[in-house]
């Protein structure tokens, strides 16, 4: 029903001669406005997964694992250096070196699920479905570079040896009492499952929205025995164990009688140092019970785990204990180079003739690798930026080491880029051969490794048994790895 016009005329007349008939004001502060929501969802979730994007994915596996036969050695006959045959006469005949090795296939996954109602509300905000798919995959593949890296089927760490204490010093708030330490030895697994705040990871049990469920172990050794040492007010508790294959950090259990340690530090060396109050409300050490750091029924072993296994003839450096709590730094060797890769490149040069082709490092390790190169020693320049008029420049700071030359190969050397991993820890530098150099390309292995899939990703839209769209992302694969030997890891690195 449209108003009349005395009733327009009316309203035209209030409103150029306010009265009490319209003593009020319309404002943003009673709800009436719109709602400015920006589609679809910001996915701020960071998505990095740079080994995963470029190691080589082949297909075709069949059965329940891959196998394969290699040739690790040729061997001459006579002085296997030398080839001289008198005239007239026939050289010996030369022999093999071989093993058959063997990768068992297993099945990742990821799932999630939108009720219906989420899906209608959704509707010209975002398409629930396919963004829920494409976010499950992202979750997937996530999880699958931790596989690659640090995936544990069959190297378990047992249980640590008994830690070494000792008190000195002075001006130290340790309160004065006689204190009890165990350790936790943690895979990479472990190290990124664990925290002081959620404790060392043990199991998990996990059940399917089909109602079966199954138990995976968290990446933790079992808990070391137990030892003590006495402190007076003003000391530091030292704690100290022996490096053990396989780990990249320790969790440290203390307490001020037998038996009641808790979670006290997660350290990435062998050794943790207590100079303050214990925090109350850690994890008690009655939560490890036994050694939950590999799934041999699920899992397959990643880049790490395999360099680690004893007879992988990979470089596998570990840092001297040193100072308790500070470890043993890596070492500048006064010409912009850094020991310890040095000695690495090195020694896989002189053992397999070959050279990683990337380093990955946590920030940490980039860092000191920068501190050690970049010193009065080694003469460091500045980067200058000259403007096009050639008149002013700018300064670049706080610069960082990106590539790192390894003299020990072929052709004059090679460059090799340093590259941040959010997954590597501090006190851990990962060296890793993509792609076997020139030497070795008669070998029929053109991948140093490579993910062999018997079902590559794949999506099930499960049937509807519920009001609920469920839907799961797998893939049925193995790293194969088959040099070994073009590995290196330099771990127990101290922060400095």
């Amino acid at each position: 029903m449209n108003p009349t016009q005395d009733t327009l005329d009316l309203v035209r007349g209030a409103l150029r001669s306010p009265s009490d008939l319209i003593a009020k004001t319309i404002s943003t502060g009673t709800g009436l406005v719109a709602f400015d929501l920006q589609a679809p969802a910001k996915n701020l979730y960071p998505f990095v997964t740079p080994i995963r994007n470029v190691i080589p994915r082949v297909g075709g596996g069949t059965g329940t694992a891959t196998n394969w036969r290699q040739v690790t050695a040729l061997i001459g006959s006579g002085f296997d250096a030398m080839g001289w045959v008198p005239e007239g006469q026939r050289s010996g005949q030369m022999s093999y070196a071989t093993a058959s090795k063997s990768a068992t296939f297993v099945t990742i996954g990821e799932e999630d699920a939108a009720t219906y109602e989420a899906i209608s509300a959704g509707r010209d905000f975002e398409d629930i479905q396919a963004r829920m798919t494409f976010r499950l995959l992202q979750k997937m593949m996530l999880k699958e570079e931790m596989a690659i890296l640090g995936g544990n089927a069959s190297l378990q760490l047992g249980t640590p040896a008994t830690p070494v204490l000792a008190a000195s010093g002075t001006g130290a708030t340790l309160p004065a009492a006689t204190y009890y330490v165990k350790i936790v030895a943690l895979t990479l697994e472990g190290y990124q499952n664990s925290s002081l705040t959620g404790g060392v990871a043990t199991t998990k049990n996990i059940t399917g929205p089909d109602g079966q469920s199954y138990t995976l172990s968290g990446g933790s050794s079992n808990i070391s025995a137990e030892a003590s040492q006495a402190v007076t007010l003003g000391q530091t508790l030292a704690a100290t164990v022996t490096p053990l294959a396989g780990a990249v950090a320790y969790a440290w259990f203390v307490g001020t009688a037998t038996n009641t340690e808790t979670l006290q530090a997660i350290t990435a060396i062998n050794s943790a140092s207590f100079a303050s109050p214990l925090a109350s409300g850690q994890q008690a050490q009655t939560a490890v019970t036994a050694d939950n750091s590999a799934n041999p029924n699920y899992a397959y072993d990643g880049l790490l785990t395999t360099a680690f296994k004893s007879g992988s003839n990979a470089y596998v450096a570990t840092q001297a204990t040193g100072t308790a709590g500070t470890g043993t730094p890596l070492t500048s060797s006064g010409r912009g180079s850094v020991v310890e890769i040095d000695t690495m490149f090195q020694t896989m040069w002189n053992n397999y003739q070959l050279s990683p082709t990337v380093l990955y490092v946590n920030v940490q390790e980039l860092k000191n690798i920068t501190a050690k190169v970049l010193s009065n020693a080694s003469a460091p320049l500045l980067r200058y930026e000259v403007t096009g008029d050639g008149n002013a420049y700018d300064l670049a700071a706080a610069g960082a080491v990106s590539f790192y030359f390894n003299p020990f190969a072929l052709n004059g050397g090679l460059r090799i880029p340093i590259r941040i991993h959010p997954r590597v820890p501090p006190g851990t530098i990962i060296g890793w051969a993509e792609n076997l150099p020139v030497q070795y390309q008669s070998n029929e292995v053109p991948n140093v490794a490579e993910v062999k899939t018997r079902q590559d990703y794949y999506q099930i839209d499960w049937p509807v048994v519920t009001r609920q769209r469920q839907v799961g992302v797998y893939a049925e694969e193995v790293l194969a790895v088959y040099a070994p030997f073009a590995m290196g890891v330099i771990t127990n690195i101290g922060n400095g």
